[in-house]
């Protein structure tokens, strides 16, 4: 029980890191751009960060891609998901919660905050504790997230990192 109370303290001192440096990169009211992110200022996290790319239909339909996702979600997802859709990567139910929290963070233009549950991949002793960013080339629509991911709760022991030896 003190690990789970140690790694909960741990990811939300990371994510406390990871909303500083975004707010760092705030000018006034603008929100910041993928061109103001600098991996040196957040290489500790690297691991579980995450891009997305918000895409906007001729309806007005916005749908998610994951543009890079960090090496250490690998063993979360159980293989790459850069490049993927939500639909890709997730189950029905999944992508519904996913698709509400991205449209909060686009319509809302703040950060959203959250955890969600591993059961529906078959880890119900896992779940991620998320922090979604927005990111707006011209400061104001949100075109891009930045996603930061802890991951608490104990991995089961036939799950693998996706770490492979040369």
């Amino acid at each position: 029980m003190n690990a789970q109370l140690s790694a909960s303290a741990t990811a939300a001192r990371a994510h406390q890191e990871m909303f500083a440096y975004w707010a760092s990169l705030r000018r006034g009211a603008s929100l910041p751009s993928r061109v103001d992110l600098h991996p040196s200022g957040i290489k500790r996290m690297l691991p579980t960060v995450s891009l997305i790319d918000v895409k906007r239909g001729a309806e007005g339909a916005i749908d998610y891609r994951l543009r890079l996702a960090g090496t250490g979600l690998y063993s979360v997802y159980g293989r790459e998901i850069t490049g993927r859709t939500l639909e890709d990567v997730y189950n029905s139910a999944a992508v519904e919660y996913w698709r509400r929290e991205l449209d909060k963070v686009v319509t809302e233009r703040r950060p959203g905050v959250g955890v969600h549950s591993l059961a529906w991949k078959g880890s119900p002793h896992m779940s991620i504790l998320w922090l979604r960013l927005p990111l707006a080339s011209n400061g104001r629509d949100v075109d891009m997230i930045l996603g930061y991911d802890a991951v608490v709760g104990a991995q089961a022991a036939d799950q693998h990192s996706g770490i492979r030896a040369a």
